[in-house]
């Protein structure tokens, strides 16, 4: 009897990765390609969010569930947020289990890549690092963003204060999404997400950095490095092309058009890609029934948000904190927004033909497009946003790196640095 065909994976992040494992458990010949020299190289050492509200399930317990160790990788839980308004007023959002866990991205050993890397190298998968190939040749296409719909700026910081992890709505500096603080173990990150094409997006950076001094002035931070990341937001016709091949995580557009959400849903259908390759149910019809209301309820969200401002996100802060009273759980709130909906599904229906732009591809793509700049992003930058500047540069003088910036509005990535 002739063996199965090898499986040609296109892409090393987390979706490439969990689907390359489970097949090669599962006793097939997987080859994994990328065009970066290591899982993770994307990255630069920056923190990112797993949110634990829009789904019952906790994502540890469904990563247990496949089969993928959670203590292989560093995570740190919070139960509690400070939610600061666009006023500055500081609130906390609190829940008897957890908000968010932060797992660090990038190629140290603790990274939740690097997790899944050597995961992969133990089902003995076979990795091809730098190695571009042609993905008509893929039986699954796991490969990261190629347009820009949004951007996320950020500084990574040494201190001495102890873990914590604060979150702003702010239109200011953050056009048309949030801004967050996170603390882990000695190490700061300070972010600011663009969801509206800038010039000169460094000053959206130094006003955030300059916001959270004035917010936590007991927070010491020497700067280490700046980092980032675009996000490509498509909404793809359908998972699985007429040729079989397999398009998970954000080549399938499986992730949070809100607010960037994407480790889960990346994780998940690369599950469900390996699932269907060894017989199990279909992969277009699982992720449509899976995740798909999902994307769908954040491409609504994602409407709403970009026709709001600070006195919108001013009520959504007050409503957040009203419904804690009530309930005593900070996460209900949130988690109603992200879950699907009828009223979000109407709005998704409607706004959509509209809000997405059709793209090329097999997968008959709709994309969101980087919106343009609105008027009130015209602003002078502050004196303690300038002193953050100038910091910064002193900073960079003496050897701290920059692995990702924003030049006219188009993103540019470096070569990373370790901390």
């Amino acid at each position: 009897m002739p063996s199965d065909p090898p499986v040609t994976v296109a892409g090393a992040g987390l979706s490439g990765l969990a689907a390359a494992i489970l097949l090669a458990r599962a006793g097939k010949e997987v080859h994994l390609h990328d065009i970066r020299g290591d899982s993770g190289a994307r990255f630069d050492g920056d923190f990112q969010a797993l949110e634990n509200w829009s789904m019952d399930e906790d994502f540890f317990d469904q990563l247990e569930a496949w089969g993928f160790d959670s203590s292989e990788f560093k995570s740190t839980a919070f139960s509690v947020v400070d939610l600061i308004h666009p006023d500055d007023v500081v609130t906390q959002a609190r829940t008897n289990g957890v908000a968010y866990r932060i797992v660090e991205r990038g190629t140290s050993p603790h990274t939740i890549d690097q997790a899944f890397k050597r995961m992969a190298i133990e089902a003995e998968v076979t990795l091809h690092y730098k190695s571009r190939i042609d993905l008509e040749h893929a039986d699954i296409v796991a490969c990261g963003p190629k347009e820009t719909s949004a951007l996320a700026l950020g500084e990574i910081f040494h201190t001495s204060h102890p873990n914590h992890i604060a979150f702003q709505l702010n239109d200011k500096v953050a056009p048309g999404a949030y801004s967050y603080m996170i603390i882990i173990d000695g190490v700061g990150l300070i972010c600011t997400c663009l969801w509206r094409k800038q010039r000169g997006s460094e000053r959206f950076l130094n006003e955030c950095i300059a916001t959270y001094r004035r917010l936590y002035p007991d927070v010491d931070m020497q700067p280490v490095k700046r980092v980032g990341g675009k996000g490509d937001f498509t909404l793809n016709g359908c998972y699985t092309s007429p040729s079989g091949q397999h398009f998970v995580g954000e080549s399938g557009g499986l992730q949070d058009f809100m607010w960037g959400f994407g480790m889960r849903m990346a994780v998940w259908s690369g599950v469900l890609a390996a699932q269907d390759m060894l017989g199990g149910p279909s992969y277009d019809r699982e992720v449509r029934k899976h995740l798909l209301p999902y994307v769908r309820t954040s491409v609504a969200n994602r409407w709403l948000m970009n026709r709001v401002g600070d006195r919108t996100f001013k009520r959504m802060c007050l409503r957040w904190m009203r419904d804690q009273e009530r309930s005593g759980d900070g996460l209900r709130w949130i988690g109603k927004v992200f879950r699907p909906s009828p009223t979000k599904h109407l709005i998704f229906s409607l706004t959509s033909p509209f809000m997405l732009k059709r793209a090329d591809g097999p997968m008959r793509p709709r994309r969101l497009p980087f919106r343009p700049a609105l008027p009130r992003d015209a602003w002078e930058p502050s004196l303690e946003a300038q002193s953050v500047k100038a910091t910064w540069e002193a900073a960079r003088r003496q050897g701290s790196h920059t692995s990702f910036e924003s030049i006219e509005g188009e993103a540019v990535e470096h070569d990373a640095a370790p901390a």
